[in-house]
């Protein structure tokens, strides 16, 4: 039976010589890094530096007794450069442990280009350890596949979080820089043990506020607790902020005193925070301003503030999230047809921020079509770690396989194996500079991520921007075994409920490639009858094209043929329903009420049966849940059984809810076995929920 044992509000903090406050009982804080027991003493550091020092602290804090004496340092100090270690190919944030013979005693040797590249060696040996190497026989070599690996916060300056549901902002900008408190060491220290490596500070729905003196400040106290975890900072500018904060009279990128006051400010920023990562940018999106109010392109806008950057060897993540009311194409359409002609005209330090999908992070979609199609800009894949669309803080949803499901993605722009891996990390064109995004799901509540297993979504997202060939099942594994322990059964009914858990998700919120059917705004609960909002593309209905005759959004050269947007051979296969993966199948098609389904069922048989999945899954993972109630603490089981009891509530809500609407569409019957909805449509279309979390009040 696994321990149960007493956290403290600084307990990542004792080897740094913190004081701790009174004992909590496990409430998650320490996420995957919980302290061993019976820790190692013969820790032992080559050079100095404050990441070095970081590194040795984690491991006389979380590594257990080892069977080797471990030291650590540079591959260049002349300790370890005459061990004649195989670290050349490793780059600068590539790490290798293994035991050598050192002063004549042989020692678990830790050791990179840089004190980064240690201190994720460092991270790399406490996490093998935890999940069962042998410490003796180790040999561990890894160098991150993508170069930057973000963490994009929406928080706003007033405390709140913008799609968060872990409570407020982590950041206390009314006592910053003046106060750092202590949290925010701990997350850094978090995010290293990921392989993290920048941090974006604010929502990209910016306040122009974020770029005075200030707010420049606060962000340099941030810098100054992230650097020695090899951690940088980012802001996202708005870029309106030369009129706002400059008092200009325009932000045209291509008048030169706007030019001018950008590299002003990005002169200023620099003074202050030496190694500011540089800007990213949402711009003519959603009521953002951009370049386009001055007639100018995306690439015109990206490179005046790439410009103002460069010289400080800084760069800029521009966000291809754009859509427009007043563009009738499909939405689904409208990123491609405005960043594809531009391929080729951004700067050198500009990456494209693409979402996995072409809609807006919804349980399933299918890669975006710009995947594969700007072979000469550097792509940035914009993931969701914050469950917006999936139930919020109260559904189990692992959001692994999903990222995985993306990465996977064959583009075929070069050919078969053209994955969307390959290109994110750069080497399906031989792009120099890589990235990988994640929007945060962090806040102030004591777990972190408002609840154990949304902990392991932030995980997943670390361990797959370091390499995304992993897969979501052995990172579940890992993640169990140092959040729970090693007992197998804990350990392997984690790991299967999340494995389960977002499909399960998809099933009672859209199958079959059903997208955009939530209560509108918030985004909380089903809403597919929603048709009276001003923008047409912001109504369910848009999306689900349902009537009497059928349902799904045509996409093939009938309907809107966004399909054409994909390469030739991913075209012709979701042209043909009979072709198109089941899974995205209404995504890409409207077909008839009774279409023959693989099951041998009528599609609105399939879609029952699978709402019915998808609730019948949550129950399973109660029932599994429960089995190991004695196997694991308190305080965590009692929260995630209480929350999987939301999560069946919902689910149930979901699917009835939806099923209720169908029916009043199609005049179909339930197929035979099948439980009525418990409450008449007009009973869930009247639930209302105006102060639903994460949403701007």
């Amino acid at each position: 039976m696994m321990k149960k044992r007493l956290l403290t509000i600084g307990v990542c903090l004792g080897a740094l010589g913190f004081a701790t406050a009174p004992a909590f009982a496990n409430d998650g804080y320490d996420l995957w890094l919980a302290p061993a027991s019976s820790p190692a003493t013969d820790i032992r550091v080559v050079g100095q530096s404050q990441t070095l020092d970081r590194a040795a602290g984690e491991l006389r804090r979380d590594l257990a007794a080892a069977p080797l004496p471990v030291v650590l340092g540079k591959s260049d100090d002349p300790a370890i450069a005459a061990l004649r270690l195989p670290t050349r190919a490793l780059g600068e944030e590539g790490y290798l442990v293994r035991a050598a013979m050192l002063d004549g005693r042989k020692t678990l040797i830790v050791t990179g280009k840089t004190d980064r590249a240690v201190l994720y060696g460092a991270f790399a040996l406490i996490r093998a350890q935890k999940t069962g190497a042998d410490l003796a026989a180790i040999d561990l070599q890894s160098a991150p596949k993508i170069g930057l690996r973000v963490l994009n916060h929406w928080d706003n300056l007033d405390g709140s979080v913008e799609r968060g549901y872990a409570g407020q902002s982590l950041w206390d900008w009314w006592t910053l820089p003046d106060f750092k408190d202590p949290r925010y060491t701990d997350y850094a220290r978090a995010n290293a043990a990921l392989g993290i490596n920048g941090i974006v500070l604010n929502n990209v729905n910016a306040k122009p506020e974020s770029l005075t003196a200030p707010y420049i400040a606060k962000a340099k106290a941030l810098a100054e607790v992230f650097r020695p975890w090899g951690i940088k900072v980012y802001l996202s500018a708005r870029f309106s902020a030369p009129i706002e904060v400059g008092h200009l009279k325009s932000a045209d990128p291509l008048d030169p005193d706007v030019q001018a006051w950008w590299k002003a400010k990005s002169d200023e920023i620099y003074r202050e925070i030496p190694d500011f990562g540089g800007f990213l940018v949402k711009a003519n999106s959603e009521g953002q301003p951009g370049p386009r109010d001055y007639h100018r392109s995306h690439a015109e806008g990206a490179n005046m503030l790439a410009a103002a950057v460069a010289p400080h060897n800084g760069i800029v993540m521009w966000r291809a999230f754009v859509y427009a009311e007043t563009d009738p194409e499909d939405r689904a359409k409208q990123a491609y047809t405005e960043f594809k002609p531009l391929d080729g005209k951004f700067a050198d330090n500009v990456l494209v921020q693409v979402k996995n999908g072409a809609i807006d992070f919804q349980p399933r979609e299918p890669f975006h079509p710009l995947f594969g199609a700007m072979p000469k800009t550097p792509m940035m894949l914009e993931l969701q770690i914050t469950k917006e669309y999936l139930g919020f803080a109260t559904h189990l949803a692992y959001l692994g396989t999903m990222f995985e499901e993306v990465l996977e993605a064959d583009t075929r722009a070069k050919g078969k194996g053209s994955t969307v891996a390959k290109v994110v990390d750069g080497s399906l064109y031989r792009h120099k500079l890589s990235g990988i995004a994640g929007v945060a799901n962090v806040g102030r509540d004591r777990d972190w991520s408002g609840s154990t297993f949304n902990q392991a979504n932030w995980y997943a997202f670390g361990r797959l921007a370091w390499d995304p060939t992993l897969s979501a099942d052995r990172i579940a594994r890992e993640w169990a075994q140092q959040t729970f322990g090693n007992d197998p059964r804990v350990v392997d009914t984690a790991v299967k409920m999340m494995l389960a858990s977002r499909e399960a998700v998809v099933d009672y919120t859209g199958p079959l490639g059903l997208a955009h059917l939530m209560g509108t705004g918030h985004h909380y609960g089903p809403g597919p009858w929603i048709s009276d909002l001003a923008r047409p593309e912001w109504n369910p209905v848009y999306y689900h094209k349902a009537d009497r005759n059928g349902i799904g959004f045509d996409r093939t050269k009938t309907g809107s043929n966004a399909v054409a947007q994909y390469a030739p051979a991913v075209a012709k296969m979701l042209a043909d329903p009979r072709t198109t993966p089941e899974s995205e199948l209404l995504w890409f098609h409207h077909l008839p009420w009774d279409w023959k389904m693989k099951s041998g069922r009528t599609l609105w048989q399939e879609m029952v049966a699978r709402y019915d999945r998808g609730v019948s899954t949550v129950a399973q993972m109660q029932a599994e849940w429960q089995e190991v109630k004695s196997l694991v603490d308190a305080e965590r089981w009692q929260k995630t059984a209480s929350y999987l009891q939301i999560q069946h509530n919902e689910a149930k809500w979901w699917r009835d809810a939806s099923l209720a609407y169908w029916m009043s569409v199609n005049g179909l019957p339930l197929p035979a076995g099948a439980a009525a909805p418990e409450h008449d449509l007009a009973w869930y279309k009247a639930q209302d929920f105006p102060l639903a979390p994460g949403h701007p009040h």
